[in-house]
């Protein structure tokens, strides 16, 4: 499923296109779209790929299109401070991105069938938050992931207020996955090839919507012998955050607005300007006719305003190249300030706390 939009050239350009698409329609969703750059969770030598409007898979790991991303988070409704679970995480592409919009006080969790695949993801996150400069233009909710079955959750696990799908669901499997929702909760899935949005209204009462056709491969049912007891998925323990990682959303929280650098990450990237069209002189020739033996014939001759014409036009190109090459060199300054990492590493602090600041970042 995909290819609703054309592919893009890089990250930006991607999103610039399913903007108008009008598959991302909200500011918050293309912040968190913007600041995860979807080549990053490509293996070596498929990124190529990233940019286009297709699902991708290769052995275990599997990214659906972008297209679909962007109905899922849109459909889901985020808000800061709401528990999120994810089943069939995948590579955690998507929930970095619902991180970024819950943020500190939320809950972010994710259950994946295979190992590989949770050690894949677990990976690419602790990337992002090392390695990339847009992680300090957020306030982030980590994702944790377990390995397991997510038809085999132990049913006194607690409720969420958001819950994704990213496998096909069967009808018998409905029910399983509406209980758990918390009332007012929305839950996104595919079931019976359309994508389907589920609020929870009641103790017993939903509300449904479809909002796309889709084709996703259906959930893994767990294999075993008759008789024998299926593995029981523990989700992680909604737990309250410590006085040190509260300390720390504040601190940077307070140095992010002096710094005067926007929570939710607005302007998150400087894109660079597209070139500008460069004008085009219309050449005019004068026929002429030169006698050869005793034939007349046409002679295609340059006139003097022609030759004025190519001067203006080499003249306008190089003052445009010039002032080009200006606009880029200010942008590249731009996109390589970190503020908020160089406001902390200037505290007159321990280097012990200033990595615990930086969440250990070794960049």
């Amino acid at each position: 499923m995909g290819g609703a939009v054309s592919a893009g050239e890089d990250n930006d350009d991607l999103i610039d296109n399913l903007k108008e698409a009008q598959y991302i329609r909200t500011e918050k969703v293309e912040q968190a779209f913007r600041a995860i750059d979807r080549g990053d969770y490509y293996l070596d030598g498929y990124r190529d790929s990233a940019y286009k409007d297709l699902a991708w898979k290769h052995g275990n790991i599997h990214l659906s299109a972008p297209c679909i991303y962007s109905e899922v988070m849109e459909a889901l409704k985020l808000q800061p401070g709401l528990s999120f679970l994810n089943l069939g995480s995948g590579t955690g592409y998507l929930s970095t991105m619902v991180g970024l919009i819950i943020g500190p006080y939320g809950v972010n969790h994710g259950v994946e069938l295979h190992k590989d695949v949770v050690d894949y993801a677990r990976q690419k996150l602790d990337d992002f938050i090392k390695n990339s400069d847009n992680f300090d233009k957020f306030e982030f909710c980590e994702p944790v992931f377990v390995v397991g079955n997510c038809l085999e959750i132990s049913t006194d696990s607690h409720q969420y207020d958001r819950l994704y799908c990213g496998a096909g669901v069967q009808k018998d499997h409905e029910n399983y996955m509406k209980v758990l929702l918390k009332i007012g909760g929305i839950l996104v899935m595919p079931i019976e090839d359309q994508l389907t949005q589920i609020t929870r209204t009641g103790q017993s009462t939903w509300e449904s919507k479809n909002i796309l056709a889709v084709s996703f491969a259906p959930l893994a049912q767990q294999s075993r012998a008759d008789g024998e007891k299926p593995d029981t998925v523990q989700l992680p323990p909604v737990t309250v955050r410590s006085l040190q990682e509260l300390s720390r959303v504040y601190i940077r929280r307070t140095l992010r607005n002096l710094t005067g650098q926007d929570s939710q990450g607005k302007g998150t990237v400087q894109r660079v300007p597209q070139k500008r069209k460069r004008r085009r002189c219309r050449r005019r020739r004068i026929n002429a006719y030169v006698l050869v033996g005793n034939q007349l014939m046409p002679q295609m001759v340059e006139s003097e305003e022609e030759e004025h014409a190519e001067e203006e036009h080499k003249e306008v190109e190089v003052e445009e190249d010039e002032e080009e090459e200006r606009d880029i060199g200010n942008i590249e300054i731009i996109k390589h300030v970190n503020v908020l990492r160089e406001q902390i590493l200037a505290l007159p602090l321990p280097e012990s706390l200033k990595a615990y600041l930086l969440y250990y970042r070794e960049k």
